[in-house]
This record gives C-alpha cells, structure tokens and sequence, in this order.
C-alpha cells in the first residue's frame, strides 16, 4: 500500500498478487471491519486509472458498517502489472479479460478469505465490467450497486456508434495499441469533470505526484473498441433482462463523464435495477462534496441488507 498523511491506509489489511488466466498479476488487498461478527463483504471495483489507494477513505466508511472489502488493481492500472510496453497506456486486449479477473479474484481471495454473504460496488468501468458479468454472478453476489456505470461517453463530438467503428477500424489495421483522444487525462481543480470537492481532489493529485506508477494515461484505440462493444451489449434488453441480482444504480446528475441520460436510460430497460440520481454531483461520487457522499453511502447502508443477513446466520446457528 503507497500512503501520504492525507491518505492513510485502513487498518487491519491483507495485501498480496493474484495470478489472472493469462498469467497477469494483479495486486489486491482486504480490508477486516473491527465490528463482529462481520456482516458480510463488499467486493469493490474502481473505475480506469484508479487505484485501491484512492478508496482508503471509502473502504473505512464500509467498514463502519461492519463490511469487509475486498478489492484489486484492474488489469494494466494501478499496482497491477501492465500489458503493454508503455505503462502509461490504459490498454486491454479483450473486455472479457476484466470480467475473468473478477471470477478468478472471487474464487482465489473472496471465497476462502472474507466473510460471507458477498455484495458488489463498482465504479465506471468497473460497473461496465460488473454489468457484464452478472448474469454470471447470480449465485456469487447478493446485491450489487453501480456508480455512474460507463454506459455513454460525455464531451465527444461524434457518436458512439461512429467511435465505435473507427476504434475497429484502427484494431485491424494493426494500430490497436495506439492512444486515442486530445490533450491529457490531468485537469485543474477548476475545469475537471470529477469532483467539486478540492480537498479531495487534491489528496489524489498528491497520490498521483508522490506515486506516478499508479496512473495510466489516455486509452487506446484496443481499450476503447472493446468498452464500446461491451456498452452495445450490456444496453441490450435481453440481456439486462438476464439480470436478477437486485441492484441500485446511483447518477451522479452533474456527471461530466457518463451523461446522466445514459443512465438514466440504462435503468428503465434494467428490471432488477433502481435509480437514484444524486443532484449536483459529478462523476466521482465517493470523492466529491460530504453532502453527496453522505447521499450515496446512505443509499447502499440501506441497499446492503448487512443486519439481515447478520440475523439470518444467528437464526442458522441456533438450528
């Protein structure tokens, strides 16, 4: 764990590797709650260029609830190893390796190591990622909240179906692991689309100062083909129809990444979903304003049944 006086880690953790299918290592870690007996464990998703570092303080909020979290570095970000040459290149080479991640993790770290029952909380790609591999994760995950799930794209001047094609059409002419967009993934304080809070806007610039190997840069022409046809799929209504797990989609409304529209519309095509737009903030939810904070941890201490399901081991115990 890298830590700064204005991000120290949690306590009571666990850090380690795991091996993907294909060999990748991916760095991971649990964090124990001191409540017990513990009400059960929050598998946790970050989003692209995040990092378990930037959840310290969302991790010690769960744990105040009596929730484990178990979390990992995606594939290529973070303190995971990287895929290409450049680590610097937020590259994937198929969508579906995200998804064989998160099995492989519940399988090797969550179900031997953390307490039962399982919840997930998955932020932009990972929401994408949690969205895509739920209809096979029905028998592994209770219930499952997704922050500003990456189902659009803000601030672009064309389509998606058009960036859809032209991704493609730079896979197959062997440019796959070039870097698309303008400019840089940095903002100042004033004009970035993340958060309005500046104390926390600046811890994670300081994280990213102090530990530069964390962060990856602008994604490629591979990363975004293979996003764009897993958001094509996922927005199918046959599939979000496959859905059960009940889930709560929380909108950040003033999101400057996924236009709230998008998921908007997600949620009136998702059966076992409900929205609940949160007014004023911006696209990361657990870095922005305590009054928005304070909204979405609400919403999944409520959402996450953790006394229920403390009550239900008691009354199996006493059988």
């Amino acid at each position: 764990m890298h830590e700064t006086p204005a991000n120290p880690a949690p306590a009571n953790h666990t850090v380690g590797f795991f091996t993907a299918h294909d060999g990748v290592k991916l760095r991971y870690a649990v964090f124990r709650s001191e409540i017990s007996p513990a009400r059960g464990t929050v598998v946790l998703l970050h989003g692209r260029n995040e990092c378990i570092e930037k959840y310290f303080e969302t991790i010690r909020d769960l744990n105040a609830m009596g929730m484990w979290v178990a979390t990992y570095d995606m594939r290529g970000q973070g303190g995971s190893q990287r895929l290409v040459r450049n680590g610097l290149k937020g590259h994937v080479r198929r969508f579906a390796d995200y998804e064989r991640d998160l099995f492989t993790f519940l399988d090797a770290v969550v179900l031997p190591d953390t307490r039962l029952p399982f919840f997930l909380l998955a932020h932009s790609t990972g929401a994408l990622v949690a969205l895509s591999a739920a209809p096979r994760l029905e028998s592994r995950i209770e219930r499952m909240v997704l922050s500003a799930p990456l189902v659009g794209i803000a601030r672009v001047k064309m389509s998606i179906g058009t960036m859809r094609r032209l991704s493609k059409l730079f896979c197959l002419v062997g440019l796959g692991g070039l870097q698309v967009g303008r400019g840089t993934i940095k903002f100042g304080f004033e004009d970035n689309p993340l958060t309005a809070d500046a104390k926390r806007f600046a811890r994670n610039e300081s994280l990213l100062e102090d530990f530069p190997h964390l962060m990856v840069g602008l994604p490629t022409a591979r990363w975004l083909r293979e996003s764009l046809c897993a958001i094509r799929r996922c927005l199918d209504p046959d599939h979000l129809a496959s859905i059960r797990i009940p889930t709560l989609i929380l909108a950040p409304m003033r999101d400057g990444v996924i236009p709230y529209i998008d998921q908007e519309n997600l949620s009136r095509h998702f059966r076992a979903a409900q929205l609940i737009p949160v007014p004023g903030a911006r696209h990361e939810l657990f870095q922005e304003k305590d009054v928005h904070r304070v909204q979405a941890l609400a919403a999944i201490a409520a959402f996450i049944p953790g006394s229920d399901a403390e009550k239900a081991e008691v009354a199996l115990t006493m059988e």
